[in-house]
């Protein structure tokens, strides 16, 4: 994105934008929200982020992020400017099960939902999979390859998570610019064939 992320002229919106579009960035906990978001926005984003704590130690479950030391506790919020009119407003759930209530409002006016899947954890992805159906959201499956090496395919993954075929899954490496936006362009594609 743009080198000068937090100067003064990239905090503001341009006045020529006239559309404004809000995507959740969703996920298990320790999937890469926050990264993806903190990747993409165009601002420096806003991350609720605080550190975790031995009371904590027998719920956060840490197979897969053994390194991981702060979670999102509210959420992450950061700002990408697709063109001279639209911009889409990134909102990033806490991954947790405790941190469930703020859903609601979370998904009050989104247009969709990206949600991002740790391979080796695709179990923890289904009560997410659940929350994003309850709120009604249309969501692509973005899959966050930790271990390139491991890569499952695309018609396994799509059994293991009981997809439909129209659900887009494209893989990605949050911590990548160009790959986290292709993701989100899945995204934002698939939106536009729906409302076609």
């Amino acid at each position: 994105m743009d080198s000068t992320s937090g100067s003064a002229d990239s905090i503001y919106v341009s006045d020529a934008v006239r559309r404004a579009a809000k995507i959740l960035v969703v996920g298990h906990f320790a999937v890469g929200k926050t990264t993806l978001i903190g990747t993409l926005s165009e601002i420096t984003p806003l991350r609720t982020e605080e550190r975790m704590t031995q009371a904590g130690a027998h719920i956060d479950d840490l197979r897969g992020a053994p390194d991981k030391v702060t979670t999102t506790v509210a959420l992450d919020f950061g700002r990408l400017t697709l063109s001279d009119e639209l911009v889409l407003y990134l909102f990033g759930t806490p991954g947790q099960q405790r941190f469930v209530e703020l859903w609601e409002d979370m998904a009050r006016g989104s247009l969709g939902a990206l949600l991002l899947v740790d391979p080796a954890r695709l179990a923890d992805t289904f009560p997410v999979i659940d929350l994003v159906e309850t709120y009604g959201l249309e969501y692509a499956v973005a899959v966050n390859s930790f271990d390139p090496g491991s890569r499952h395919g695309e018609a396994e993954l799509r059994e293991a998570l009981d997809l439909l075929p129209d659900t887009p899954v494209v893989y990605c490496d949050a911590r990548d610019e160009k790959s986290s936006a292709q993701a989100l362009i899945t995204l934002v594609q698939h939106l536009l064939t729906r409302v076609a």
